[in-house]
């Protein structure tokens, strides 16, 4: 599904498969399997974070979209993103904005997993709506999501358990490897979908940033009541996952429109992000200096 990128697929493909194992494997390292303990004593935050996630912001898509008037590929490819959850550097961003060091990884674990039988539901609801028949194997988003997240997660986490001192010394190194690996993607991302994004035009952006900033609003509300665990779903509700969505729309034979839309999504969502991230950032870290 070709869009018109200037940068050679091959070279983002490895670019992106790259950095995001580094980054996974990185957050495992930091990760102590007994953190999960206070997951497990909090059952409604759990539910309000996955409802916040699977079900919310694709309802929010689905009222913008609607409310705009969008081209029905613009459309499609906008409620493509809403249902793919669990974006891999989602995770990095809500720690470094000051979520939950427990919650947020337990929370990014529990989305990807669930995004195996979200999608295919989600897709068959859709079919409904736009009178279409798209589908996907939930065996292919399974193999997507382990690759891409659980794989690199788990050896980083079991490499801590068994491993301490050896994970905390790598820690140090590939934190520095996976911010530089991250800038290098992020610029890459930036100069392949400048012309999509262009050619997208505004009216596909206002649409992406309205469902960003409502899927921020929810996490946040959702999330509640402390700081922390506001940011981790604020974060994980609003980035969402551009690599299953082109497994979707290629699978699918869907038309260039749909991937432009999609790299719409992923840039301007993105820079949406930011000021949020950078506020709970500072309001996570003054919580955590007050005595």
């Amino acid at each position: 599904m070709p869009v018109g990128g200037i940068v050679p697929e091959g070279v983002l493909a490895l670019a992106a498969a790259a950095t995001v194992f580094t980054v996974m494997f990185t957050l495992g390292l930091g990760i102590a399997i007994a953190e999960f303990r206070w997951v497990l004593g909090r059952p409604a935050l759990v539910a309000r974070g996955l409802f916040a996630v699977l079900v919310a912001v694709p309802a929010i898509a689905l009222v913008v979209t609607r409310a705009l008037d969008l081209p029905r590929m613009a459309d499609i490819g906008i409620v493509l993103m809403a249902i793919s959850p669990g974006a891999p550097v989602a995770l990095r961003r809500s720690l470094d904005a000051g979520g939950h060091r427990a919650f947020a990884p337990a929370l990014q674990i529990m989305v990807a997993l669930l995004a195996v039988v979200s999608m295919p539901l989600s897709i068959a609801a859709l079919n409904v709506v736009y009178d279409g028949a798209a589908s996907i194997a939930p065996a292919r988003l399974a193999q997507q999501v382990f690759v891409a997240q659980l794989l690199p997660l788990a050896l980083g986490m079991a490499l801590r358990h068994f491993a301490a001192a050896r994970a905390a010394r790598m820690e140090v190194v590939l934190n520095r490897i996976a911010k530089w690996l991250l800038i290098a993607l992020v610029a890459l991302a930036l100069i392949d979908a400048s012309q999509a994004v262009v050619g997208a035009g505004l009216r596909i952006a206002l649409a992406v940033a309205l469902v960003t900033a409502g899927a921020l609003a929810v996490g946040h509300v959702l999330g509640a009541p402390a700081p922390a665990t506001r940011t981790a779903v604020a974060i994980t509700s609003a980035a969402r996952n551009p690599g299953l969505a082109f497994l979707v729309a290629t699978l699918n034979g869907a038309p260039p429109e749909v991937g432009r839309a999609v790299l719409s999504y992923l840039i301007v969502s993105a820079l949406t992000i930011v000021p949020y991230a950078w506020w709970r950032g500072r309001v996570v870290g003054a919580t955590e200096r007050s005595p």
